[in-house]
């Protein structure tokens, strides 16, 4: 799925306008940076069919993790947690303390999937300036999916970003994220800091400052592009719009089934799912293709040995175009040729009904047709041990209005 991933401006609240130049970066495949470049928001690719995802600077986010109360984590319909006043309110409350601004000038996020029940983490950052960085996009018709952090609480890492002259130290892992200057003492710290061994902790390190990195370190650090740092947050599951900056409980749905399903299609650990999906979907397809061969072969092999059995029992039949009807006509004529009586005959037909009927039982009317006898005076309810005994003579017997009709059942000998 085609992505554009845009990274907010750092500036002061109130100071984005249409002059200021968004860095972004555009993907077609959804793992692979195709460009990386400047611009101001009218200027932007057109996102056309593919989704905008809009990143926050590390800078401009802090990290929380708090207890809700029992109850105030409610959970919408469509999934999700239900961004609500009342929530937001508990979180004014547990952060008030924490917070060097305001908590009613912040916005807040919760983790996705938040637990009802246990630790939840909340994502801080100034309302006003969210609210003025993404009015131009907003002024340049861009619509934005999704809002995600450059950053987050997830996988242990240390990444260097920034400059030479002003090079930071990101640290993520179960502590949250913390940016600090980077210095021997903070990596050091970032290094101590972690639950798993120094030595284990990948460093990944922006170019420009991967020389720094690597002083200071003692070790050889993994390279990597702020473009690849934004597609790899635009992959993750956080997303920001949340409260005053939420689409509808059925937007986000569709957004994160959307997501879901591009993760499914494009990320590199389901491409082994992929291909065995693609192989099943073949092996069905070769699998119907072949039993309906087979299923084919066999009904011709059925017609033919019909056709087979009709032409040697009368070889007088040159044609076969419906085998069961010619050979039910040419047994009609063998027998009308010997003086045999069919079952369409009224002699066969009047003692079958005979043999049925109780001996109180007489008709007193006929009205005969080839294959069809209508009988007059007999009880119109017939009793079951009747039917069943024509039935078993290879006849029907139904009423019609005052008569008995009497015909030989479908599928019976001609």
């Amino acid at each position: 799925m085609s992505t554009l991933i845009v990274l907010l401006p750092l500036e002061p609240s109130g100071a984005a306008s249409a002059t200021s130049l968004f860095d972004y970066v555009r993907t077609a495949d959804g793992r692979h940076v195709d460009s990386h470049d400047r611009a101001v928001a009218a200027l932007l690719p057109a996102a056309g069919g593919a989704e905008l995802v809009v990143v926050v600077p590390a800078q401009a986010l802090s990290w929380h993790r708090v207890e809700l109360p029992k109850g105030s984590l409610q959970r919408s319909a469509l999934g999700g947690s239900a961004s609500t006043p009342r929530l937001r309110a508990v979180l004014e409350g547990l952060l008030e303390d924490r917070l060097l601004e305001e908590p009613s000038e912040l916005h807040f996020a919760l983790q996705p999937d938040a637990p009802a029940d246990g630790p939840v983490w909340v994502a801080a950052c100034n309302r006003a300036w969210l609210r003025s960085a993404l009015a131009p996009l907003e002024a340049a018709k861009h619509r934005v999916a999704r809002i995600v952090p450059e950053f987050a609480p997830d996988a242990v890492r240390l990444q260097v970003i920034g400059n030479p002259d002003q090079a930071q130290l990101v640290s993520t892992g179960p502590h949250g994220v913390s940016l600090l200057p980077l210095g021997a003492a903070t990596l050091a710290m970032a290094l101590g800091a972690q639950t798993e061994a120094p030595e284990s902790i990948d460093i990944v390190a922006e170019p420009g400052v991967a020389a720094l990195a690597e002083q200071l370190s003692q070790r050889r650090v993994t390279l990597q592009q702020a473009g690849e740092r934004w597609l790899a947050a635009a992959h993750g599951r956080w997303d920001l719009a949340q409260f005053e900056f939420s689409n509808s409980g059925r937007s986000r749905a569709w957004k994160g089934l959307a997501a879901q399903a591009t993760v499914l299609l494009q990320a590199p650990q389901w491409q082994a799912a992929r291909w065995g999906f693609a192989l099943l979907l073949v092996a069905q397809l070769v699998g119907l293709n072949a039993w309906a061969w087979s299923e084919a072969r066999s009904l011709d092999a059925k017609r033919s040995a019909i056709r087979n059995t009709l032409t040697q029992t009368f070889p007088g039949v040159k044609v076969v175009v419906d085998a069961p009807v010619q050979m039910g006509r040419e047994l009609a004529l063998l027998r009308q040729a010997a003086g045999a009586t069919s079952a369409r005959d009224l002699e066969a037909m009047l003692s079958a009904l005979g043999a049925a009927l109780p001996p109180q039982y007489s008709a007193t009317g006929l009205d005969f047709a080839p294959g069809e006898a209508k009988l007059k005076g007999l009880p119109s309810n017939t009793e079951p041990p009747v039917l069943e005994a024509l039935r078993n003579q290879g006849y029907s017997l139904r009423s019609e209005g005052n008569l008995l009709v009497l015909q030989p059942a479908p599928g019976a000998a001609p």
